[in-house]
This record gives structure tokens, sequence and C-alpha cells, in this order.
């Protein structure tokens, strides 16, 4: 056996069927396509969502809630997962990054105060909670915000 004598296995393959090729293939006339109605014309589409004048699931689906345009979404981090960096390091969003601690930063980061901070740092953020600042402060370190 060769790659030359290779074959498909028997009932592996089909022919294609070759539609509107006169009466005698028994695929002539309409050509599968019926009588009339939009599916038999040409150039027709059926638009994304349509189920054959049935209501679409996204109609019949309840909805729920509602995305503000215009609203602000921070990544945010706790105040203990900062312990990781060495003493009186600059901590900004590219380093955080770097770090694994954030995915992306959305619009901004958000420094939350779970957890205790035992390291001097300068922490870059765009926004801090209250905790979050007490503690970095306390710890002899700096909270600026961008």
């Amino acid at each position: 056996m060769n790659l030359s004598n290779l074959k498909p296995a028997n009932g592996a393959t089909k022919r294609r069927r070759r539609i509107g090729r006169g009466p005698g293939s028994g695929m002539g006339g309409t050509s599968t396509r019926g009588h009339k109605g939009a599916k038999s014309r040409s150039g027709y589409k059926a638009k994304f969502g349509f189920e054959g004048g049935q209501m679409p699931l996204y109609r019949r689906l309840p909805k729920r809630g509602f995305t503000n345009i215009w609203g602000t979404t921070y990544t945010t981090l706790n105040v203990s997962d900062l312990n990781r960096f060495e003493d009186g390091q600059e901590v900004t969003a590219e380093l955080l990054k770097e770090a694994g601690l954030i995915k992306k930063t959305n619009d901004g980061v958000k420094i939350l105060g779970d957890g205790n901070l035992e390291k001097k740092l300068t922490v870059k953020a765009n926004k801090f909670s209250k905790t979050a600042i007490e503690k970095i402060e306390s710890a002899g370190g700096k909270a600026e915000v961008l």
C-alpha cells in the first residue's frame, strides 16, 4: 500500500447535487426551490434572527437591566495585593499589569482597602477608597490620584 492507491471507504463520499440541469436529473424545473415565495427568488437572504414568521427568540426573551453608555468601569485591586512589590517602589497601572495583578485597566484603576499593607509604596491610581488611603499612608507610603 502507498499514497497513490489510497481512497476513501465505501459510502464515505457522496456525489454533489447538480441542480437546474434539466428534467431528466430530477432537479430541473424549480431546482429544488419549490413554487413561488421569497425563498424561490434569486437574491433571497433571510434577515438575521428570522424564524419564518414565528416570534424570534430575541423578542421572546424578557429584557432586564440597562447599560449606562456614559458610565465608568474601574478595575479594582485590594491593598493586600500590593505586598508583592519591594519597599519604596512606585506602583503604576503598567506595573500592576506586568505583575499579573490586573488584566486590563478599563476606565482606570481603583485601589480598595481590604487587607493590610506592610510595605512603604508610592501608589499611583485613578481612584482610592478612604480606607486604602489610610492604610497606604499608615505604612509610610503615598497615594497619588492620577
